[in-house]
């Protein structure tokens, strides 16, 4: 079929009732907004499409008003599959969390790599991702809702150990986004920050017979885009449709940097040092576990100041800090730019980072703690019956070769004074995280006994390990009471042998330690 290019308005009749269809897209990067609201309007005028099960890797919108969010109208959708739900804004939320619609949530890397499978006519994704937690069927099977029955995952065994194995749909539209299409319907990607699974999704839908609707920035000549920029060859391309500026976002927050892009590179000294406080203590003392060489995945929120740490010591440049979406190197972003990385050094697409995270690719992972457990156990993915989702979270967390967690030991308007190499609780957070059990098993800390990971969990006042017989107290900061400020405000007692001192100099407003520390 030859490529056809066409106005957003035309894209809903394209889209059969009960349709599969597979979104590329990571915060607003890489999704095709201009027809997701041509759906949507179309969806509120006409009734039409409707009933549409909806995949997507990671997850899909800023949070209020756009993504996922032009999706969340019942009757529109009946069953999402997602990596993260948190960024899809409050309507779906209150679809999900009502039971108005079937919705499950799977690992990011699986996901990104079900495309892949779907591609190649196999029957579905084996891997050990997802073993011991939520994902789990024994558990709770990625279901996130009464209304979601459908068992999505099976447990299998194949020469003694077990595996998981996640079914393929049948992808009926594949919804992907490029910066410019030639006539002929090939597409670059190089004002994308990222390239996610932008080719595996849409050749899953050419496999299954389906079609692939491709948002762009231009339109230019055939025979002008060079072979090598080509990321999606047109034989795969059914319609392209030209997106407003203002609905082709490289992030959640930018239009285009083209330091994301790669086309620039930034100073290193004109990004701004972390004020001192919780969140650079934790970086700080997070950031003593690496290694001069190392390859390390930071996860979103406080692990993001391993980073800041690591460029404000001069020493970014002795390790690979890389994202789930594919960049590696360089220094990667924060906040509403979170997936996008200054400076990178490659940028790959995500099946392929996750293919390299799944085979051990990474040497050391900084992620967040929101709860952990006497089992080790973490949670991440679901508060107070909120689903906010996993995203990459278990790949990574399982298959690092060593992890560590990043987070206040209390949440909710914890307040601090450091000063001369001490810390001090002027008034502590509401809400504990060290409980009896977390609301969901996001990471288990059985599996990674079961593989002798070495885990650790790294607060402002407290350092814990991982050991066979459970949760260990490790260190504690100067100044820092055990029994006040410690295991008064834990749900469990840690296993205590023998406690040392955090680095009182993490502690001071100039620190200067951690180039040391990483060429020793």
């Amino acid at each position: 079929m030859t490529t056809r290019f066409i106005d957003a308005s035309d894209v809903a009749r394209l889209i059969p009732n009960g349709a599969t269809v597979y979104c590329t897209g990571m915060g607003l990067a890489g999704f095709a907004e201009e027809v997701a609201k041509a759906v949507e309007a179309a969806f509120l005028a006409t009734g039409h499409p409707r009933d549409l099960t909806l995949y997507h890797s990671t997850g899909v919108g800023n949070g209020k008003d756009r993504g996922m969010h032009h999706f969340a109208h019942e009757g529109l959708i009946k069953r999402l599959v997602g990596g993260h739900f948190g960024v899809g804004g409050p309507n779906l939320m209150k679809l999900i969390m009502e039971e108005r619609i079937e919705a499950y949530n799977l690992p990011q890397g699986v996901l990104a790599l079900l495309p892949r499978q779907v591609a190649g006519r196999r029957p579905g994704f084996i891997t050990k991702v997802g073993l011991g937690t939520f994902v789990d069927p024994r558990i709770e099977g990625g279901k996130v809702n009464g209304v979601s029955t459908e068992d999505l995952v099976q447990v299998i065994e194949m020469e003694g150990e077990e595996w998981l194995y996640f079914k393929a749909p049948k992808v009926d539209v594949a919804l992907i986004r490029g910066s410019v299409a030639d006539e002929k319907g090939n597409i670059t990607m190089d004002r994308e920050g990222v390239l996610l699974e932008s080719l595996s999704v849409a050749q899953a839908a050419r496999a299954c017979g389906g079609i692939v609707i491709a948002q762009v920035e231009h339109i230019v000549k055939a025979g002008s885009l060079h072979p090598r920029q080509v990321k999606i060859p047109g034989v795969v391309v059914d319609y392209v449709v030209v997106g407003k500026p203002e609905n082709h976002l490289q992030t959640m927050a930018t239009y285009f940097n083209p330091a994301y892009a790669g086309d620039i590179k930034v100073v290193r000294g004109s990004m701004t040092p972390l004020p001192l406080d919780p969140r650079k203590i934790i970086a700080r003392r997070a950031a003593m576990e690496l290694k001069a060489g190392a390859v390390v995945n930071l996860g979103i929120g406080m692990p993001e100041g391993v980073a800041a740490v690591a460029a404000e010591e001069h020493v970014d440049h002795l390790m690979s800090l890389t994202l789930e979406t594919g960049p590696i190197g360089g220094i990667p972003a924060g906040g509403f730019d979170f997936g996008h990385a200054i400076n990178a050094e490659a940028v790959i697409e995500q099946p392929a980072q996750f293919d390299f995270y799944d085979g051990g690719g990474i040497d050391v992972a900084f992620l967040g703690l929101a709860q952990t457990d006497a089992h080790g156990n973490v949670n991440v993915s679901k508060f107070s019956g909120r689903p906010v989702g996993c995203g990459g979270f278990i790949n990574i967390t399982q298959n690092a070769g060593k992890v560590v967690f990043c987070g206040t030991f209390t949440a909710g308007d914890l307040q601090v004074e450091i000063a001369e190499g001490r810390l001090g609780i002027k008034k502590e957070g509401a809400q504990g995280k060290f409980l009896d059990h977390v609301e969901q098993i996001t990471f288990s800390g059985a599996y990674a006994q079961s593989i002798t990971q070495p885990v650790l969990y790294v607060t402002e006042r407290a350092v814990f390990r991982l050991t066979a017989e459970g949760m260990e107290l490790i260190e504690i900061a100067p100044g820092i009471d055990l029994e006040k400020d410690v295991l008064a405000h834990m749900h469990f007692r840690p296993i205590i042998r023998d406690v040392t001192l955090m680095d009182a100099e993490i502690f001071r407003a100039e620190w200067g330690g951690l180039a040391g520390l990483l060429k020793g």
